[in-house]
């Protein structure tokens, strides 16, 4: 697969930047944070996204087998917590907008176990990662490969 182009202007890369890391920042668990950029990069096909979460995410000690059972997490028995699935369900709904909008139940589910701001967080995360990802397989730029 060749790249289309490697560049990508400085201010959209600074300005997407910067709302990834308030984003996960203000959802103040970094860890779910990578799981739920991992699920959306997953979703997307995105192979750099992917390579650089999936180690970002195994430096914050988080385990190879719940990584891999990120899609199966409703049958994983306790390996993912509530608020886990939650999160993770509406990173599915979000990033895949089938029904035209996210379901309400998926949003409630989520609002049980986020506060509002934490809520509002989360569906930043969960925007900037599809943002990137849409940036990087539209780019086809493989793992490793310049961000930038």
């Amino acid at each position: 697969m060749t790249p289309r182009t490697t560049h990508l202007d400085r201010g959209v890369a600074s300005a997407m930047s910067a709302l990834s890391a308030a984003a996960k920042k203000g959802l103040g668990d970094p860890v779910l944070a990578e799981l739920v950029m991992v699920r959306a990069s997953q979703i997307n096909a995105c192979a750099f996204c992917l390579d650089m979460h999936l180690d970002v995410t195994l430096e914050h000690g988080e385990s190879p087998k719940r990584i891999a059972l990120l899609d199966a997490r409703e049958e994983a028995g306790d390996l993912f917590s509530e608020r886990e699935r939650a999160a993770l369900a509406l990173t599915d709904a979000v990033t895949v907008l089938t029904e035209g909008s996210v379901p309400d139940a998926v949003y409630a589910k989520a609002a049980e176990h986020f506060t509002e701001g934490e809520l509002a967080h989360l569906l930043g995360v969960i925007t900037a990662i599809n943002s990137w990802n849409r940036l990087m397989v539209s780019r086809r730029i493989a793992p490793g490969g310049p961000a930038w």
